[in-house]
């Protein structure tokens, strides 16, 4: 018969105890770890619900601006007035024309047609000629610019006459030659041209 001493339970009963705590413990451990860990785990993950703002699809501007559909700012379009010769012997038309520019950071749409061009020459202070006056069948035409791409507008002959919006059916006479100077400008609806160009005729 085995002796046992007063007050101690067997050592069976101390050995489950132990397990259960060393459980209990393992267990508290656990629950800590997947609280800590469990918020991060997810943060590469796009769960359905998710707030959109966190992976924003680009803009309406982004995307108008990608592909040209936002007007441009007049400006941003330089204007240059353009002569294809600087002095012009009797008998010589001079053909003028135009270039244009998106001077922004990217494409945009802008109106470069006939209705919203306009050619002015001045002599001095005085304006001699526009394409206004007599202008036919002027048509609007919808551009989309590409930032720094230049674009030149047809050239058309001046006939070296003044312009009246009477006397566009009527013999105008020419205008002084002799080497006498002449500048052209140029404007697109609210665009205009920062100079103009001047060329002699003779």
């Amino acid at each position: 018969m085995t002796s046992q001493q007063p007050g101690r339970l067997p050592a069976s009963v101390y050995r489950r105890r132990r397990l259960v705590v060393g459980l209990g413990v393992l267990a508290v451990v656990v629950v800590i770890v997947l609280l800590i860990v469990r918020p991060g785990a997810g943060a590469g993950e796009n769960p359905k619900g998710a707030d959109a703002s966190k992976s924003p699809d680009p803009s309406a501007s982004e995307t108008a601006k990608s592909d040209g559909s936002t007007p441009c700012d007049p400006a941003a379009i330089q204007l240059t007035p353009v002569t294809d010769k600087e002095s012009y012997q009797p008998g010589e038309t001079p053909m003028i024309s135009m270039t244009i520019k998106n001077a922004g950071a990217a494409a945009c749409t802008f109106d470069v047609g006939t209705a919203a061009q306009l050619y002015a020459i001045v002599s001095g202070s005085d304006p001699i000629w526009n394409s206004r006056d007599c202008q036919s069948d002027p048509q609007p035409l919808e551009q989309v610019l590409e930032p720094g791409i230049e674009l030149t507008t047809t050239p058309f002959a001046w006939d070296r006459t003044r312009s009246s919006a009477d006397t566009c059916e009527a013999d105008r006479p020419q205008v002084t030659a002799g080497g006498a100077t002449y500048r052209l400008s140029v404007s697109l609806g609210e665009a205009t041209s920062a100079s103009d160009v001047a060329f002699l005729l003779f």
